[in-house]
């Protein structure tokens, strides 16, 4: 009985950390900055959150070009290279 109580402790502590694990992060101001150079350069002149995803990559959301077209874009994670652009409709 005691050996279960343990396991189910210990599975529970697991499930609990799993989430933290999986949370988007916000980028630091040198990585925002370096991001929105490389989105400047790239012609885009607005974004709404930029956040590196869970799977990897950087996740701009609703980038807009002077044109008023709208993308949905995900960056390389050390190069921040635009490495897929979703028009939004």
């Amino acid at each position: 009985m005691r050996k279960l109580g343990i396991f189910i402790g210990a599975l529970t502590i697991g499930m609990a950390a799993t989430p933290a694990l999986a949370d988007d992060r916000a980028p630091t101001a040198e990585e925002r900055a370096a991001i929105e150079q490389i989105l400047s350069a790239e012609g885009f002149v607005g974004w709404d959150e930029i956040e590196f995803d869970d799977d990897g990559y950087w996740e701009v959301d609703d980038a807009r070009t002077s044109d008023g077209r709208q993308y949905d874009l995900k960056l390389a994670a050390e190069t921040y290279e635009i490495v897929e652009r979703d028009l939004e409709d």
